[in-house]
């Protein structure tokens, strides 16, 4: 059995028409996976708009390999791989520029270590909040990413505080339930 095989239908497709070089596949797959990939620049390279820029050049290179992409292959972890390389290539780029390059943190940004692990989660809890309803991930946003509390989230979105504090236990559960592997390896690590 390949991985194609175990793939959801519209990935198996959406890869075939990717790598027959199809315009409406780079769209697909940028509406899909840009999320992503911008969790991952930005949690390599800490500056919104050099992540930004890492996500351009990945977009741009896995467009350039498409022919040579193997559609029984998955998405995500090739690109993964391509925003990481990009990543790293940014980083190098801006480093010369300002006059120096940390061999340590090139290093730590091309090796397979603890990062990388935290950074694939990252991706996998973005695809998971990318499941929530609008209002569910507002405000789990507005708490995780912005810091707000309870209180200032029911001012920003106008609403009552126990409509926040709802949303946000049923965020949190249907989060907890769509990303179950993510708590046992947590678990795993913490024993």
């Amino acid at each position: 059995m390949t991985s194609a095989d175990t793939q959801p239908r519209g990935e198996e497709s959406l890869g075939v028409r990717f790598q027959r070089g199809e315009d409406d596949a780079l769209h697909e797959l940028y509406r899909r996976y840009a999320g992503p990939m911008f969790v991952t620049a930005i949690s390599l390279l800490g500056d919104r708009e050099q992540a930004a820029d890492a996500v351009q050049r990945a977009f741009v290179q896995a467009w350039r390999a498409a022919d040579g992409f193997d559609p029984n292959r998955e998405l995500k972890p090739w690109l993964y791989a391509i925003t990481r390389r990009a990543a790293v290539d940014v980083y190098r780029r801006e480093r010369r520029s300002a006059g120096h390059v940390s061999l340590q943190v090139v290093r730590e940004l091309s090796d397979d270590g603890p990062s990388m692990d935290r950074i694939w989660r990252s991706w996998q809890v973005r695809e998971g909040l990318d499941q929530l309803s609008r209002e569910e991930r507002q405000v789990l946003e507005f708490a995780y990413f912005q810091g707000l509390s309870q209180s200032e989230i029911a001012g920003r979105l106008d609403i009552a505080l126990g409509t926040v504090k709802s949303r946000t236990s049923r965020a949190q559960r249907r989060l907890a339930a769509l990303l179950p592997h993510l708590r046992e390896t947590a678990q795993a690590v913490a024993s």
